[in-house]
């Protein structure tokens, strides 16, 4: 008889706006070959078979929002019945994973995709709600039978957040990346939509707008590149007005300083196929982050063989080879858990300089384009880390 998964998380397609929810949809497709899989999520119902969604009890209506998610999680605990392992994402979830270890007594296991000690500027974003988001991750961390870290760098975080958890119990897991989707698309139609100019060096950020994705550090630093390089910023959904109010006025301040035309800024989130595109046309891929436990959008510039400058911190040196598919931008950081770069005219300046190097020498960004693809395709497919998945789920049974 098969084993049964159950898998529990907030994100799940199509309501992906993160890095977790990417992991989700490709680990769950990979898992069903070997096990028997259900998925437990947030949002609106899902018609696929094997996924219930849950929606915030009406009785928290207008309550804090980590209280509406942990009411979701409560119910999704009580799905989890018949289960022979629960397996939890993000602080979302972790506390259903809790719950239904305790209630069904059955091991649960945590991946870890952040942590909430290392991300203290989401007390902006949950006012006293970071308190219970907090909670509800160290609770389900310190009482996992096993824990999974998406990198070495990541390990060692849940090691200096948690001390109480046993060394033992926490298994490095890669994320993955699909490489049949993620894959080189030469067409045009989309860039030029966007108003790329296909004839200039260029420079592309993803991500959401949140402190640790580092965008401000990034535009500073744009605003030393190559005056023919064209920045192009995808990113949207941010934290809070006020990161917002920044990134906007930083924004104004790009237009002013360069060739407004050479900025652009799409703010709605693009569908996947038209952000390989974007990917595919530019000389490189930055991510700036100052914290990132192992940054699954590097893969996803990579295997579309664009070359990436990404900050060295987290699990960023396990995916992007220095010197190989990408250039790594040093970073002393202060000591707090909030990622805050120690000299951040340095980081910026340096971050400026390593963008330059690339955005000037199309050859480079060549070579490490292809070097990147090749990387991503041997060592991060996602059968090999549902099997690594799956031995976890055997350790803890």
């Amino acid at each position: 008889m098969a084993l049964r998964v159950d898998l529990l998380t907030r994100e799940y397609p199509p309501e992906v706006y993160g890095g977790a929810g990417v992991h989700l949809e490709y680990l769950t497709r990979d898992l069903r070959r070997l096990a028997d899989v259900r998925v437990h999520c947030f949002g609106a119902p899902r018609t696929e078979e094997g996924v219930t969604a849950y929606p915030e009890p009406a009785e928290l209506a207008g309550a804090n929002a980590a209280l509406r998610t942990m009411g979701v999680n409560l119910a999704m605990a009580s799905g989890c019945a018949g289960a022979d392992v629960v397996h939890s994402h993000t602080w979302y979830a972790n506390f259903a994973g809790h719950t239904a270890k305790l209630l069904h007594g059955i091991p649960h296991v945590v991946t870890t995709h952040s942590l909430e000690p290392l991300r203290p500027w989401k007390a902006e974003q949950l006012g006293g709600g970071y308190a219970l988001s907090s909670f509800c991750e160290r609770t389900a961390i310190e009482g996992a039978d096993a824990v999974v870290a998406v990198s070495a760098g990541m390990r060692r975080d849940v090691l200096k957040a948690y001390p109480s958890v046993d060394p033992d119990k926490i298994h490095v897991v890669y994320n993955g990346i699909d490489t049949s989707l993620y894959s080189p698309d030469h067409g045009t139609a989309v860039v030029d939509r966007l108003g790329i100019d296909r004839n200039r060096p260029s420079v592309v950020f993803v991500g959401r707008i949140t402190r640790q994705k580092g965008l401000p550090y990034l535009m500073r630093a744009c605003l030393s590149l190559p005056a023919d390089a064209q920045i192009i910023l995808l990113a949207g959904a941010p934290d809070t007005p006020e990161i917002a109010a920044e990134v906007a006025a930083l924004a104004d301040d790009l237009r002013a300083a360069r060739d407004p035309e050479g900025v652009i800024w799409v703010q709605e989130m693009l569908p996947k196929q038209d952000v390989i595109q974007v990917l595919t046309h530019a000389t490189v891929f930055v991510c700036p982050s100052v914290y990132e436990p192992m940054g699954i959008v590097n893969l996803e510039a990579m295997a579309c063989e664009t070359a990436v400058v990404a900050t060295a911190t987290g699990g960023i040196p396990e995916v992007v080879a220095d010197g190989e598919t990408g250039l790594l931008v040093p970073i002393e950081q202060v000591d707090d858990g909030t990622g805050t770069p120690v000299h951040p005219e340095k980081f910026v300046a340096d971050l400026a300089a390593t963008l330059t190097r690339v955005l000037n020498d199309p050859q480079l960004a060549e070579r490490m384009g292809k070097a990147g693809r090749r990387r991503a395709v041997e060592h991060f497919s996602w059968a090999r880390i549902a099997e690594d998945t799956l031995n976890v789920y055997r350790s803890v049974l």
